[in-house]
């Protein structure tokens, strides 16, 4: 199977999860700045970062199958399971958002947040497996501690959430600001897939030449 067919499959599952993201953000009942900020500044602000999230994985996911030969049944299955718990993103954001931040709706975000997480690492761990040791995608990423930290920041997060401040919300506090520094690691593509990517291409273009 082609790499062009997962990843147009995937692109539109994504823009469609976008779509229901923003269509779940609340409509301000009046016309003032007021109004606005009132009823979907909380919305807005969630969507916000769900959307920055759905565009770093749709980013990566990108640079990724670049670097893929081939795509085996294993790579679909995990590549659905990812699909599966982003798809989860418009449900968990608007829950967030409904309970005006309450502690357990955060924690099931976070929650949603790891195990798209852990699938992305899954879908990457079955390609390298089955590409090799030495597979550009196996020496781009390394030891891979960019995303071993981001899931751990995900289980701090969800943990701070449940246990720090349960009447409060600092708890709640530490856990958006895990889950926005995670975003920030990420918002630039990575470097390490991407200059792989370019040298990859590099030699394909020179063995096209010759």
């Amino acid at each position: 199977m082609r790499n062009s067919r997962l990843e147009s499959f995937s692109d539109g599952v994504l823009a469609i999860i976008i779509t229901i993201m923003v269509l779940s953000v609340k409509m301000p009942p009046g016309h003032s700045l007021s109004d606005l900020v009132h009823t979907a500044g909380g919305g807005l602000l969630t969507y916000l970062l769900s959307f920055l999230y759905v565009g770093i994985y749709w980013n990566n996911h990108h640079h990724m199958f670049h670097l893929v030969q081939r795509i085996s049944g294993g790579v679909l299955w995990a590549n659905l399971a990812l699909l599966f718990w982003l798809s989860l993103l418009p449900f968990t954001t608007a829950w967030v958002d409904e309970s005006s931040f309450a502690r357990i709706p955060v924690a099931v975000y976070g929650l949603n947040l790891l195990t798209a997480g852990i699938a992305y690492f899954i879908l990457q761990t079955v390609i390298i497996r089955q590409e090799g040791a030495e597979s550009p995608l196996r020496r781009a990423i390394g030891t891979d501690a960019k995303g071993k930290v981001s899931l751990a920041l995900y289980l701090a997060g969800i943990l701070s959430t449940l246990t720090i401040d349960r009447n409060g919300h600092v708890g709640v506090a530490i856990a958006g600001a895990c889950f926005v520094s995670v975003a920030m690691r990420w918002v630039v593509p990575d470097r390490r897939i991407d200059r792989m990517v370019r040298q990859y291409e590099t030699l394909e273009g020179g063995g096209a030449d010759g």
